[in-house]
């Protein structure tokens, strides 16, 4: 056993220690020297033999009393520092645990509408199923009464909002405008200081820390509007069949550069439906109907797929 070479390997080694420290003649002779260094040299060669057999030894361990004071001695030597990755492995269990992973509820969210313009309407990748989704979530927010922000990019340049992307076209666009919820704005990010003091002060915002955002163009005022939510703590889901690019390339990279940086993308559909969570809420049979007439619509998007 390896118990065994333990035992004969430790005491070959004593018996060359013995012979190493046993007292010598002032002036041994010849025949002496060489019967010392014999009676040196045979345990050695024998204690090496032994110790390649240990080593080489299938399946080879400690006796059981190396290990269990090499493990008190590991406990001693450690104590505090298990006691810090304990605590740090809690820490980390407590963090996973609260971890967000995206759902949605509606008292807790709010709608951005980014920069969906007349102007924009014949430049933009797949732009009729842009304003086609943007119809489609704002009618959802409407019959889940959640508050919709709108923006408006130099308007004087750019054109108002495209009034197909509500239901009610231009009525529901001067309802928003009579409640001061459509924002003038130069600065591409949709967090101007107008938007910021709307969010903050009014009663309709108040613990709604989650954003739904789909627009125009998706790698310049929707990515900079999601980077400066995500950097105030919010929670920001984007609408990839509602966010695009005059490019599809810029959309592409820009739908990446968004999840990565911890935005959460999402379709019009699952999303709807995430915020209901169940069949039994009180305004399923209202969305379901909002949705079946949206799917009716070309989604230029799921037209590629196809192809």
């Amino acid at each position: 056993s390896n118990d065994k070479y333990v035992t004969e390997a430790l005491f070959l080694f004593e018996r060359i220690a013995h012979f190493v420290s046993s007292p010598r003649p002032s002036k041994p002779s010849v025949l002496h020297m060489q019967h010392h260094r014999i009676s040196l040299l045979k345990p050695l060669f024998q204690a090496i033999i032994v110790l390649i057999s240990l080593v080489s030894a299938p399946a080879f361990t400690a006796p059981r009393s190396t290990l269990i004071r090499a493990q008190k001695q590991h406990q001693y030597q450690h104590q505090n520092k298990h006691t810090h990755l304990n605590m740090s492995a809690s820490t980390a269990a407590v963090s996973k645990m609260t971890r967000s992973v995206g759902k949605l509820a509606p008292s807790t969210t709010t709608f951005f509408l980014c920069d969906i313009q007349e102007r924009f309407r014949p430049l933009m990748h797949n732009s009729e199923t842009i304003i086609s989704t943007a119809q489609y979530m704002t009618s959802v927010a409407s019959a889940l009464s959640i508050p919709v922000i709108a923006t408006q990019q130099y308007t004087k340049v750019f054109g108002p909002t495209i009034p197909d992307c509500f239901a009610k076209g231009q009525q529901d666009i001067d309802e928003l405008i009579s409640k001061n919820r459509i924002f003038e704005k130069k600065k591409f990010s949709m967090m101007t200081e107008e938007v910021t003091q709307c969010l903050n002060a009014e009663e309709d915002f108040k613990g709604r820390d989650t954003v739904v955002l789909f627009g125009i163009e998706a790698h310049v005022c929707v990515q900079q509007t999601c980077l400066d939510l995500l950097e105030l703590g919010k929670e920001v889901h984007l609408v990839c069949d509602g966010v695009s690019s005059q490019l599809p390339y810029d959309r592409e990279i820009a739908l990446q550069r968004m999840a990565n940086a911890g935005a959460f993308v999402t379709s019009a559909q699952s999303l709807a439906f995430m915020l209901m969570q169940s069949a039994e809420h009180p305004n399923f049979k209202a969305v379901s109907k909002l949705t079946v007439e949206h799917m009716k619509k070309t989604n230029e998007f799921n037209d590629a797929y196809n192809k």
